[in-house]
């Protein structure tokens, strides 16, 4: 039982982990766009 809790608990902790690195990209990404238009005026 231990067990599972422990394998479940980690398939959460994955799952958000790349949801979340995700998004960050998705961050990463509109500000460098946002550099390159305000470097192309």
């Amino acid at each position: 039982m231990k067990k599972m809790l422990f394998i479940a608990a980690m398939v959460m902790a994955v799952l958000s982990g790349c949801h979340t690195i995700h998004g960050m990209g998705q961050d990463v990404r509109a500000g460098g766009q946002h550099l390159s238009n305000a470097a192309d005026r």
